[in-house]
């Protein structure tokens, strides 16, 4: 009889080497971790050395972004300043001193938009131990908080590359991703958001659906922009007839986002806008207007074509092969042809604004087609309809 060889073979599976498996499957997936940590401690460290060990280096302080300037200038010792205006770190150090916004009128004298800023709430929170944690100790928790995040980071996308049936070392494109080195390098929360979106995709795939919606939630709470996975998220569900859950995914982060915005309003008032959204335009026109100053900067030009050359096959990419993790990112491709010059002019800004994306895209490109042409017939690739 068939059955009992067959039962045999189940349970030895079941029973036996699950647990080895498992370990053998998160040993190099810690290990990834660790080498993406330490890949960028050295790179931070280096920069730390040029700056005399001054840890506010990285919350980008500008020598002509006056408010912020002063700000810290009256809570530190001493204040590394960049040039021109710096960048997103100084306003991250503003809110991880006050994070519950409650001396909201400091608060929005040292942010350029206040409402928009304060949008991000969940890394200064963290950096800034929920309120507890002096200035002095913030400049370095800004720090520790992205490159733990990091490593989980890469330790995630590790697992997801296993779980797809390839290489745990593909985790490393979380590790390696210049747009995630660069948020690092300004202060950035955009490591953390990545983090927390990619660990929803997992959960996704191990059918943990209360985990992913908290997840994807956490992410929108630290960066906005993250709504877009939970919609892509929720539109993959939907497609794969997990209705109701798909409608909580979308649901719960959207209705966070409006719930920490209405207490944001109430704390600083909605008459305290100084601009409105400046990251957005019509398609294209961001780019076509970068464009023109690209020519003087190859690094730029390089990095702003090699971005959209990206969206370009990304897009098809998705449609070709509909995994979550294509789908849950999609939105990247669509609101990148909308970033104004703003986002397109410096590499910097462009690779941090689709860093997800790029990251994905390596999954889809590298991971997803070979999982499925190694099971082929045994099964079909996780995710994947």
């Amino acid at each position: 009889m068939s059955i009992g060889p067959s039962w045999v073979r189940t349970r030895h599976q079941v029973f036996q080497p699950v647990g080895h498996a498992r370990m053998k499957r998160a040993v190099p997936a810690l290990l990834v971790g660790l080498v993406a940590v330490l890949f960028s401690m050295v790179v931070d460290m280096r920069a730390l050395a040029d700056a005399d060990w001054n840890p506010t280096l990285f919350a980008a302080f500008g020598e002509e972004a006056t408010p912020t300037r002063q700000y810290a200038e009256a809570r530190l010792d001493d204040v590394f300043l960049r040039a021109e205006q710096g960048h997103d770190g100084k306003f991250f150090f503003v809110q991880a001193n006050d994070p519950w916004l409650l001396d909201p009128e400091t608060n929005a004298a040292a942010l350029d938009r206040p409402l928009y800023r304060s949008q991000r709430m969940l890394y200064p929170l963290i950096a800034g131990g929920f309120g507890l944690f002096r200035p002095g100790v913030i400049v370095w928790s800004m720090l520790v908080v992205n490159l733990v995040a990091m490593g989980v980071g890469s330790w995630v996308v590790s697992r997801i590359a296993t779980e797809m049936g390839g290489s745990a070392w593909w985790g490393l494109a979380f590790g390696l991703n210049i747009g995630f080195l660069s948020e690092i390098n300004v202060g950035g929360a955009g490591v953390v958001a990545g983090v927390l979106a990619f660990a929803a995709v997992l959960a996704v795939m191990k059918s943990r659906w209360a985990t992913a919606v908290v997840l994807l939630t956490l992410a929108a709470l630290t960066r906005e922009a993250m709504l877009v996975v939970a919609a892509g998220t929720a539109l993959w569900l939907w497609a794969h007839r997990e209705r109701r859950v798909a409608v909580v995914s979308a649901l719960i982060p959207l209705s966070a986002v409006v719930g920490w915005a209405l207490y944001v309003r109430l704390r600083i008032g909605s008459g305290t806008v100084t601009t409105q959204v400046q990251e957005l335009g019509w398609p294209l026109v961001g780019f076509a207007q970068a464009l023109k100053s690209w020519f003087d900067d190859p690094m730029s030009l390089l990095a702003g074509c090699a971005v959209l050359l990206v969206i370009v096959l990304y897009a098809r990419r998705v449609v070709v092969t509909p995994h979550i993790v294509g789908w849950a990112f999609a939105g990247f491709a669509l609101i990148s042809v909308l970033f104004t010059e703003q986002v397109w002019h410096s590499f910097y800004d462009i690779t941090r604004a689709v860093a997800p994306m790029i990251t994905s895209f390596v999954l889809l490109v590298f991971v997803v087609g070979r999982g499925a042409e190694r099971r082929s017939e045994s099964s079909p690739a996780v995710g994947v309809p």
